[in-house]
């Protein structure tokens, strides 16, 4: 039977008009003087078995995604559903048997891991916390999963200073997958590692999604990186997802201004002649105060009245192609 293509499978994600605002409080008596407003209106859906890039400068609200499809951040509005089931609706006790199935792989491996514990522990405790196995069962499961990301039985007694980076992420997916979760957040895995390792990672994230059907949500702002590893990719830009495509349209064919301008500052290898960059002028608006109509128009070179004045729609402009664009969808 032939292996389903990733069109024809069954959402395991469904995001719907996510927002996350984080209040500002000052004055005497701290009262709320502003929102920062890190994701606004946003939704999307990962099939399964499917990886799906997030990319966007610093700040464009990519982790609070993550962290708040996974409920440890708590979310303004929307809507989450993993599975059918609408997570933000779930009580502490429906939450934690659901976090089984739901993981993620921090950024800085080292600042994830307790340093007084040695990592063999710090792996098994999903595994305690949720009473699966016998303690030897527990153990077994532990330097099962420490191998098969290349690291030996030996290292599970040791502490987490005595490893490299590298290491340390491997010890981050082993500990994410010992659950045997289905759906797994990557926040910028790989970019606190040096090149080489990088690919090393990338290459065993992909091998493991094989071997246990695992879906990703991958965080990056490489695009290099996010092309290497996704089947779809979304563009996050100050809390707003202005293009949504699948891999091979967005590099080929990017719609949106700003991914135009994301794009041309990867380099092109060997001599295959130069791509024209694209200089966006000024800094990223505060997303405490981000500007009217379209986010992007204050450092947009395409920008015109309407995109001052009016937000733009997130359309489909082409099967499966999404974007919020004026240029694009004059409608």
């Amino acid at each position: 039977m032939a292996e389903q293509s990733h069109a024809d499978r069954p959402d395991l994600i469904r995001v719907e008009h996510l927002t996350k605002h984080f209040p500002v409080r000052g004055g005497i008596f701290q009262r709320e003087v502003g929102r920062v407003q890190a994701v606004d209106d946003v939704s999307f859906t990962i099939k399964k078995g499917e990886t799906l890039g997030m990319v966007g400068e610093s700040g464009c609200g990519k982790t609070t995604i993550g962290r708040t499809i996974l409920r440890l951040t708590e979310p303004t509005s929307g809507r989450m559903e993993f599975d059918g089931k609408d997570v933000f609706s779930l009580s502490a006790s429906e939450m934690k048997q659901i976090r089984r199935n739901m993981q993620i792989v921090f950024q800085d491996p080292y600042g994830s891991l307790d340093p007084r514990l040695p990592i063999g522990e710090s792996v098994m405790e999903g595994l305690k916390i949720h009473n699966i196995g016998s303690s030897r069962e527990q153990y077994d499961a532990t330097i099962t999963m420490l191998k098969r990301v290349g690291l030996e039985e030996y290292h599970a007694r040791r502490y987490p200073h005595e490893f490299s980076g590298g290491q340390r992420q491997r010890i981050g997916i082993a500990r994410a997958l010992t659950l045997r979760p289905k759906f797994i957040v990557c926040d910028e895995p790989v970019s606190a590692l040096d090149v080489s390792i990088q690919s090393q990672v990338l290459n065993l994230l992909r091998d493991l999604q094989q071997e246990f059907g695992l879906t990703y949500l991958f965080i990056a702002h490489n695009l290099s990186v996010v092309e290497h590893i996704s089947d779809r990719v979304a563009v996050m830009y100050l809390g707003k997802m202005v293009e949504l495509a699948t891999r091979e349209d967005l590099y080929r064919k990017p719609l949106h201004p700003y991914t135009n301008a994301l794009l041309s500052a990867i380099p092109i290898p060997g001599a295959r002649g130069k791509r024209e960059r694209i200089i966006l002028k000024g800094d990223v608006p505060s997303p405490l105060n981000p500007p009217s109509g379209c986010r992007f128009h204050p450092r947009c070179p395409l920008a015109m009245d309407i995109c001052r004045q009016q937000e733009p729609v997130f359309t489909e402009t082409e099967p499966g192609h999404w974007a919020a664009c004026w240029k694009v969808n004059p409608q």
